[in-house]
């Protein structure tokens, strides 16, 4: 489907976590505390089509280059929490979108509009929100595919790029590991479950994730509610992986990485990962030979963002760029 662009439909409110939030095919409006002075700012905006959208918002000084994060297929804005709170810290703006169906973001009635055109088209309308025209840009796994088109179709909008376990080609074992659990949930009574769930389905990949960081990320990924434990994605963007399959060709996105090659790129491997493999990156290496490159140890795909070594060497590649 092809996204049409055009003005911005609703100015951004500053909405409470607590306050009540459209959903529409939603079960739930995950809980959380009042903002605090060290709390993000809960931002909404329309897209082309009337959905309500919602990105986090870590206001910061104007000098600094503006961070805007990009999570994975199912996952929530408030992946990049912990990364967003260190940066912050030190002065910068950082925004977090969570995309359409996902995280606080109503769902849409039709599941074929979870479509990178689509997304792409809310993406730059919440940019537009934002009051972003130029900032870096850190993807995580679909983020960086995002962040890859975005370049290649806006240059002067991506100014330097942290792309998470994501390259321009894509290890289909992963992909087919992926679909076997996307949308799908078993019966879960309690957040323990779902951390039992979580840690399970991540494996050995995550051997070096503590149990704190666990019940955070799991925290991110369920909320509780009456019925018991579910999603905070749509079970529907399942559907966007119905065309995997051992024996398919996937998309190419190196003439879209090879602008981001000319720009500042950091890229981030988890050393368990089986969506960007060792290949794929000393490949990516040749094609940018002044790309910062951090391997996480004891993490797969795609790394969580919560480890001392990862923090800082964002912070450092974002400190080169000033």
């Amino acid at each position: 489907m092809t996204a049409h662009f055009g003005p911005l439909i609703s100015p951004a409110r500053i909405v409470p976590r607590h306050a009540e939030a459209l959903q529409a095919k939603s079960p739930t409006n995950p809980s959380a505390q009042v903002p605090t002075m060290t709390d993000p700012l809960h931002r909404y905006y329309a897209s082309q089509d009337g959905l309500r959208l919602h990105y986090l918002d870590y206001p910061g000084a104007a000098s600094s280059l503006p961070l805007a994060c990009l999570p994975g297929l199912t996952r929530p804005a408030e992946d990049f929490d912990t990364l967003a709170r260190a940066l912050n810290a030190q002065g910068r703006r950082v925004v977090a979108f969570d995309y359409r169906g996902r995280g606080d973001s109503q769902w849409d009635e039709d599941w074929s509009h979870y479509d990178m055109e689509v997304e792409q088209d809310d993406i730059l309308r919440g940019l537009a929100d934002a009051k972003i025209d130029e900032a870096a840009f850190f993807g995580t796994s679909r983020g960086g595919l995002h962040t890859m088109r975005l370049a290649k179709r806006y240059p002067p909008l991506v100014e330097a790029a942290v792309l998470n376990d994501i390259g321009p080609e894509i290890h289909v074992p992963g992909l087919v590991r992926i679909q076997r659990y996307v949308g799908k949930l078993p019966p879960l009574t309690s957040m323990a479950d779902a951390i039992g769930l979580t840690k399970f389905t991540a494996g050995s990949s995550f051997s070096g994730v503590t149990a704190e960081q666990w019940e955070t990320y799991a925290r991110r990924s369920f909320a509780e509610t009456p019925e018991g434990v579910v999603l905070r994605y749509d079970p529907e963007l399942a559907h966007t992986l119905d065309g995997v399959a051992p024996d398919m060709i996937p998309e190419d996105f190196w003439p879209d990485f090879q602008v981001l090659a000319d720009k500042p790129l950091l890229t981030i491997r988890g050393e368990n990962s089986d969506i960007l493999t060792q290949e794929i990156l000393e490949r990516m290496e040749e094609a940018a030979p002044d790309m910062w490159t951090l391997i996480v140890p004891g993490q797969g795909h795609a790394p969580l963002l919560m480890d001392a070594l990862t923090l800082d060497r964002v912070a450092d590649f974002l400190d080169d760029q000033e």
